[in-house]
């Protein structure tokens, strides 16, 4: 069974108000995945990394970060796990951006989604904060191809 952890990095939300990590954690378990931890930080780059180290740590197959993707002088997601991230799926953030372009324009440019695989050779997702650029990841890129991406990293 493929584990995941999902770490929501924002300044006003906690587990109870955290709609987008919500909505991943239900959406993995209906599609087989077990969701072992789920967390929330503040948008800082030490409190970013700490939590993604203990979750890389842990071994799940999937880590998936939401929030602090975009490019306002808080949202330190990227700079923050890009050194912790060697290897890009750069077809993901790419797609991603033009299917956000389809919903919401030119506004899809801001963000910074990416897919990669860390030192451990987990697969990572960085989303946006947003509830609909998380289902829009999910539906149409994530949950279609995560086993695929694993198992071509593990051959």
């Amino acid at each position: 069974m493929t584990t995941a952890m999902i770490l929501t990095i924002s300044d006003t939300r906690d587990l109870t108000s955290d709609k987008s990590g919500q909505y991943l954690e239900t959406t993995l378990r209906a599609h087989g995945v077990s969701v072992t931890d789920r967390q929330v930080v503040i948008d800082d780059t030490v409190d970013i990394q700490s939590q993604f180290l203990q979750f890389e740590q842990q071994s799940p197959d999937l880590i998936i970060t939401n929030g602090g993707t975009g490019i306002a002088q808080r949202d330190v997601t990227i700079p923050a796990l890009t050194p912790l991230l060697p290897t890009l799926v750069e077809g993901f953030g790419e797609t991603f951006r033009q299917l956000s372009f389809a919903e919401i324009g030119t506004r899809a440019l801001a963000s910074r989604a990416v897919a990669a695989f860390n030192q451990r050779n987990q697969l990572v997702y960085c989303l946006p904060g947003s509830t609909n650029a998380c289902q829009t990841a999910m539906e149409e890129l994530i949950l279609p191809e995560f086993e695929h991406l694993i198992f071509e990293r593990h051959k």
